[in-house]
């Protein structure tokens, strides 16, 4: 059975936040953020209505909840939307985190900044209603609109309200993502031309099963692929992203890692291998390599980071790395092990980017080398930093393992000797995050010492002398201190090195731990990578039946088991 339904469900949906967004302009400083979140809510609500009415059972048709419109159809362009399971699943993580980074964000741009503080939420609902049309159009040419419409309000959230260098970060990310937009814009048209055309020619239902020339065919798929490759982000074409999470307050990081980048590998697998099977097996060879490169060398780039954004952020490209491996190895077990490792970095990335900027909020300082000895003075944000870099580590328990293993297994089925190199990957994994957890949160505190008064562990520098008695932050101060912070204490330069010479000096008295705003950012990850990894099945029943179909689509089959295959022939 196919889910249909005479409403425009998935406009509804898109609305919603992009509705929001004009009430949060129009609403008074105090009520803006309150209503950012409570028009996120009612997207995420929708979006799990979706979710419980998604229908698992194999079907007829590859999309659900479909919507068409004539657009352009001088130009064959369509208003289309649908959902298959791959789709699904990304809004609903997309839906889920945009609230979650909405409390994050409570304290980032300070009330009295007026129009910029409200402007600051606006773009997060304006951003949350593009992911939403990124991942459901079925045109192409739709598709595209929302890809590079994406780029407008990340490259403000960015420049506006980031940190130090925000404005180089901000420009390096819009001029990497408009080249690799620009030649999948080319690509965009000349697959209409191949196409059968007429007012409805850029539906991808319209465009898949084209018999092209091999050259032309593969040509368009390089189109593709570039723009997908620089948004996953891939080595060679991935060091935007770095310097854009570095600069980025740590909710826009969230959106940007956790959701933004997944439209690459998505976008890999709905237009790359649907529309050009034949173009995507010729490339594999190169793709898969290009995979394991991202796998070793973002890892490596992460063990000698020493500024903490820069360093989750290259965890990233090597977790990517695992994602197109999986994705290319093109077994199902593979590609619905990349999908839910799509949803379960997205949680799990979250998670440590907002922690890193609670304890950056309490530190002034994101350079590893200034902290030591965190777990006494805030004992709780160590524990969930710690469960969080343990998903990042795909520790078994948690979902990250279940998508790693599934990715590993798949990829060893038909490639086992990529599979054995990128083995190579969860050995560096556990090293970046443990030294990390190590250097932070263990071991004695540099630069000044750590005491203990009446059961209370602080932070003691004799460097501020007289000073010492106006170190003391309270509960909430520390969360809305991260909005005033000095510019000095903002992050490294574009290398990931720290000038000494500006680095603060650590917060004396008592630092709180996390308080009731930050849990309530923090427990939902944590349940959800955790549930995840207990409850896989969860998500892979959404997620299996459209990766089936688009294997199909490819035509692609699983290797047939060796075991079995030389029991049959020995009979």
């Amino acid at each position: 059975m196919t889910v249909t339904s005479s409403m425009p469900l998935l406009t509804i949906l898109g609305l919603v936040p992009l509705v929001g967004a004009l009430v949060v302009l129009l609403a008074g400083e105090r009520m803006a953020r309150i209503l950012a979140l409570v028009f996120s809510l009612v997207t995420l609500a929708g979006s799990l209505w979706l979710w419980a009415m998604f229908d698992t059972s194999p079907a007829r048709q590859q999309f659900q909840f479909s919507e068409a419109y004539p657009w352009i159809p001088q130009w064959g362009v369509s208003y289309a939307l649908g959902l298959d399971g791959m789709a699904l699943a990304m809004i609903v993580m997309a839906a889920i985190l945009v609230p979650i980074c909405i409390l994050a964000a409570w304290h980032d741009v300070p009330m009295t900044g007026g129009r910029r503080h409200r402007g600051y939420f606006a773009w997060m609902l304006v951003l949350e209603t593009l992911m939403i049309g990124v991942f459901a159009a079925t045109d192409v040419f739709l598709f595209y609109v929302f890809f590079e419409a994406m780029l407008i309000p990340v490259y403000f959230l960015i420049n506006n309200y980031g940190g130090e260098n925000r404005g180089p970060a901000a420009l390096k990310f819009l001029l990497f993502s408009l080249a690799g937009g620009l030649i999948m814009l080319v690509a965009v048209i000349a697959v209409y031309f191949e196409g059968p055309g007429g007012a409805d020619g850029f539906l991808v239902s319209r465009l898949t099963g084209l018999q092209m020339n091999s050259v032309v065919e593969n040509l368009l798929f390089v189109g593709f692929f570039i723009a997908f490759a620089v948004k996953a982000p891939m080595w060679p074409v991935h060091t935007w992203l770095p310097d854009a999470a570095t600069a980025a307050r740590p909710a826009t990081a969230v959106l940007l890692v956790g959701v933004l980048d997944k439209v690459g590998t998505y976008g890999m697998i709905r237009f790359c291998l649907q529309m050009f099977p034949n173009a995507s097996q010729w490339a594999t060879p190169v793709i898969l390599g290009l995979a394991l490169v991202s796998i070793i060398y973002g890892a490596i780039l992460a063990i000698g980071a020493n500024d903490m954004m820069r360093l989750i952020a290259y965890t990233s490209v090597s977790h990517f790395g695992f994602i197109v491996l999986g994705i290319f190895a093109m077994t199902s077990v593979s590609m619905s092990g990349s999908v839910l490792y799509m949803l379960n970095h997205g949680f799990s990335t979250a998670a440590l980017f907002l922690l890193a900027g609670m304890l950056v909020a309490r530190h002034e300082s994101k350079d590893v080398r200034d902290y030591g000895g965190w777990q006494r003075v805030t004992p709780l944000l160590a524990g969930s930093f710690l469960i969080a870099g343990l998903s990042g580590m795909a520790l078994p328990g948690v979902g990250a393992f279940i998508s790693e293993f599934l990715v590993m297994m798949g990829t060893f089925q038909r490639y086992p000797i990529v599979a054995a190199i990128s083995s190579v990957g969860i050995i560096l994994a556990a090293t970046y995050i443990l030294v990390l957890y190590l250097r932070v949160f263990t071991g004695p505190a540099p630069g000044g010492r750590l005491v203990e008064h009446d059961g209370v562990v602080s932070y003691d520098d004799p460097r501020i002398g007289d000073h010492a008695d106006h170190g003391v932050a309270t509960q909430e101060s520390a969360g809305a201190h991260a909005a005033h912070m000095s510019t000095t204490a903002e992050a490294a330069s574009t290398s990931g090195a720290v000038d000494t010479a500006v680095r603060p000096a650590p917060l004396v008295g008592r630092v709180p731990d996390l308080v009731g705003r930050e849990k309530l950012v923090v427990v939902p990850l944590i349940a959800l990578f955790l549930a995840l990894g207990f409850f896989p099945r969860v998500a892979l029943d959404v997620i299996d039946p459209a990766v089936t179909q688009t294997l199909h689509l490819v035509g692609v089959t699983d290797p047939a088991p060796a075991v079995g295959a030389q029991n049959g022939s020995a009979k």
